[in-house]
C-alpha cells in the first residue's frame, strides 16, 4: 500500500498506538501490553492504577481525536536490543521488557520502535504516514474487557480496550447498525423468546434440550434431507451411540481426535474400553464391510442422522454453534475412482439446491489441502494419493463451475475437502458444512469390492453433511430468518384468534380441519384482549394470523394477517387452506 493511501490494517494499527498514547496521557503510570490491529478494529492491553469504567471511553476517545488532529507523523527507528531493554526498564514498561528479553533469547540483536509525537512504543511498523490520514469519525472505542498477559491465566490480568475502525464514518455506522440487528437476531436470544431450546446445568454444558417448538425445526429439516437424499439414491442406516475403542484405533481417529472425545468407559466384566461416538464414519464403514461388495454395488450411499458427542473445551461452547451433543446430517458415499467425479459434483449440486431453498445468497467454497511437510504427523503419509485426490477435487469443482479458493494445511487427516462458509441475511459469516474425500480410512479398515476384472479393490469414500449438524444449521437459520421462518419450517404455522368467546366454536372447527391436514395451528382464546393476542402472535413470529369474528363466521371466511408481508386480507376459508398447503408442500420462501 502506498504512503499516500494507507491500508485499513495500517490505520487500525496506528489507532492502537494512538489509543495507548491517550491512555498514558490519562494515566502516566500505565504499563503497556500489546496493541494489534484485528478484524473490524484494534485493541490495546494495559495495567492501570484503577479499574476502567464505561464512562472512561468517551474521555479517552476525545483525547485520541485531539491527537489525530495534531497531524503527528509516525517514524520508525531501530535500537540495539540491550539499549532497548535499558530504555524500557527506565520507563517502567515491564511487559515490554519481557517481550524484548524474549527476542534477545531468540537471537535478535535489535528491535524496532515507532514514534508519533511524544509517544514511543515498541513496534515493527505498519502505520499511516501521519495521523491526518485517519478520519476522526471512522473509529469508536467499543468496550472494556479483561485479558491475561500473553493469554495465560497464570499471568496478571490486564485491562483491554477494544476499538472499531473503518475507512469512513459511513462504514462505521453501517457496521454498528448491522451489529445492532445481529444482536436482535442472536440465536440464543431468539431461542429463548421463541421457546426453541435451552441448556440446563443439571444436564451439562453444551448439551442442548430441544423444546417442542425447536423439535419441529429438527424434524422438518430431517424430513427435507431424507426426501432429497431418497431422490439422490441414498439409503438410510442407524448406528449405536457407543462402540469399542478398537473401532477408532482401526480407523485411525483415536490418535487424532482423542482430546475431543469423551473419556473411555470401562464396563463391568468387559476388558475393552468403550467410547461414545464422536463421528459416524467408522460405523458406516462396518456396515459396508458387513457383506461382500462388487463394482455393481457401487456407488453405495449411506446416510444417517446419528447423534455424536464431542468433548469441546468449555470455553469454546457457544449456544447451538458449538455444542457437545450434535445430530449430524451425515452420509458416506463409497465409489470407484471412475465414479468419484460424478458423485462429488452431485454433492456440490445438493449444496447449491439447499442454498437456493434457504435463500443463502452469499457463500464460499474452500478447497482445503494438506501440507507436505506434515505428512506422517498431521496427515496420512501417502504423497502420491494426496496429489491425485486433490487434483480429482479440482477437476470436479471446475466442472460444476462453482468458484472456490484453495487453502493449504486445512485438509482432513485422510484426504482433501471442500469447506463451505455461508453468510446470513445480515452478513454474518458461518462455517456450515464440509465435503471430504477419504482415500486412507477404507484401506485401514480393510474395505474392498470386487472390480470388473475380478480383482480386489479399495473404494474411495466421500464424507458429506450439507445441512451440517441440526444444532449449528438451526442456529444459523434462526439468525438468517431472524426467527421469522418460512411457513413450512415454522413451529406454529397459523394462529387462530377469535374476536370474542362467541367466535371460538368457529375457530375450533377451523383448528380441527387444519390439524387433520397436517397444519401446525394454535388457537389463542379470548382470555386476553384482542390487541394483546395479536401482539403475542407477532412476537412469536407466526407466519399467518387468522382473526375470526361475526363477518368471518357468517361468510365462512378468514381475515389473514401475514407476518412477512404485513398485509391483511379476507379470504374464503377453503381458498386460504389450499394456498397455504401448496406453500408448505413446495417449501416456498416468504414473499
Amino acid at each position: 500500500m502506498s504512503a499516500n493511501k494507507p491500508s485499513i490494517e495500517e490505520k487500525r494499527h496506528s489507532l492502537a498506538h494512538i489509543l495507548a498514547q491517550a491512555v498514558v496521557d490519562m494515566f502516566p503510570e500505565a504499563k503497556l501490553g500489546i496493541g494489534p490491529a484485528i478484524e473490524n478494529g484494534f485493541y490495546y492491553d494495559f495495567e492501570l492504577p484503577r479499574t476502567l469504567i464505561p464512562e472512561d471511553l468517551p474521555i479517552i476517545e476525545k483525547k485520541m481525536k485531539h491527537i489525530i488532529k495534531q497531524n503527528q507523523e509516525f517514524k520508525g527507528e531501530t535500537e540495539p536490543i540491550d539499549e532497548a531493554i535499558a530504555f524500557l526498564k527506565k520507563t517502567n514498561q515491564s511487559y515490554k521488557v519481557e517481550l524484548v528479553e524474549g527476542f534477545k533469547a531468540e537471537g535478535e540483536t535489535e528491535v524496532g520502535f515507532q514514534r508519533n509525537g511524544p509517544f514511543v512504543d515498541l513496534c515493527r511498523g505498519g502505520h499511516v504516514k501521519s495521523t491526518n490520514q485517519i478520519d476522526v469519525g471512522s473509529f469508536k472505542l467499543d468496550r472494556i474487557a479483561g485479558a491475561y498477559w500473553k493469554g495465560d491465566e497464570k499471568n496478571p490480568m490486564l485491562q483491554r480496550i477494544y476499538g472499531l475502525a473503518f475507512e469512513s464514518k459511513k462504514e462505521l455506522d453501517e457496521f454498528l447498525e448491522m451489529r445492532k440487528e445481529a444482536e436482535k437476531r442472536d440465536h440464543r436470544k431468539l431461542g429463548k423468546e421463541l421457546d426453541l431450546f435451552s441448556f440446563n446445568e443439571n444436564v451439562g454444558p453444551g448439551l442442548p434440550l430441544w423444546h417442542p417448538n425447536g423439535t419441529v425445526l429438527v424434524e422438518q429439516l430431517e424430513r427435507l434431507a431424507k426426501e432429497v437424499e431418497f431422490k439422490a439414491g441414498y439409503k438410510q442406516v442407524r448406528t449405536p451411540h457407543l462402540t469399542k475403542g478398537k473401532l477408532y484405533h482401526m480407523s485411525g481417529h483415536l490418535p487424532y481426535y482423542k482430546d475431543s472425545m469423551y473419556p473411555p468407559m470401562q464396563l463391568p466384566g468387559e476388558e475393552e474400553e468403550y467410547f461414545v461416538k464422536p463421528m459416524n464414519c467408522p460405523h458406516h464403514h462396518m456396515i459396508f464391510a458387513a457383506s461382500p461388495k462388487s463394482y455393481r454395488d457401487l456407488p453405495l450411499r449411506l446416510a444417517e442422522y446419528g447423534t455424536c458427542y464431542r468433548y469441546e473445551d468449555s470455553g469454546a461452547l457457544f449456544g447451538l454453534m458449538r455444542v457437545r451433543s450434535m445430530q449430524m446430517n451425515d452420509a458416506h458415499i463409497y465409489c470407484t475412482e471412475d465414479q468419484f467425479e460424478e458423485e462429488f459434483m452431485a454433492v456440490t449440486e445438493m449444496y447449491l439446491y439447499y442454498f437456493k431453498l434457504f435463500s443463502i445468497e452469499r457463500y464460499e467454497m474452500r478447497l482445503s489441502l494438506h501440507a507436505p511437510e506434515k505428512l506422517g504427523d498431521k496427515y496420512l503419509d501417502d504423497p502420491e494419493l494426496w496429489k491425485k485426490t486433490e487434483e480429482m477435487v479440482r477437476r470436479a469443482m471446475k466442472k460444476t463451475k462453482v468458484k472456490y479458493t484453495e487453502v493449504e494445511d486445512e485438509a482432513a487427516f485422510y484426504g482433501p475437502k471442500i469447506d463451505i462458509q455461508v453468510w446470513s441475511a445480515i452478513g454474518r459469516e458461518f462455517t456450515l458444512a464440509t465435503n471430504q474425500v477419504d482415500f486412507g480410512i477404507p484401506k485401514r479398515m480393510y474395505l474392498s469390492y470386487t472390480d470388473e476384472k475380478g480383482n480386489e479393490a479399495v473404494p474411495l469414500c466421500i464424507h458429506r453433511a450439507p445441512l451440517s449438524t441440526h444444532e449449528r444449521f438451526i442456529g444459523f437459520l434462526i439468525e438468517h430468518f431472524g426467527g421469522a421462518f418460512p411457513a413450512w419450517l415454522a413451529p406454529v404455522q397459523v394462529a387462530l384468534i377469535p374476536v370474542a368467546d362467541v367466535h371460538e366454536d368457529y375457530a375450533r372447527g377451523l383448528e380441527k380441519e387444519m390439524f387433520e391436514q397436517g397444519i401446525r395451528v394454535e388457537v389463542m382464546t379470548a382470555e386476553e384482549t384482542l390487541g394483546k393476542r395479536i401482539r403475542n402472535s407477532e412476537k412469536l413470529k407466526i407466519p399467518y394470523m387468522l382473526v375470526v369474528g361475526d363477518n368471518e363466521v357468517k361468510g365462512k371466511s378468514v381475515t389473514v394477517r401475514s407476518y412477512h408481508s404485513k398485509e391483511q386480507k379476507e379470504h374464503k376459508k377453503d381458498a386460504f387452506l389450499k394456498s397455504l398447503l401448496t406453500e408448505i408442500k413446495e417449501r416456498r420462501l416468504p414473499v
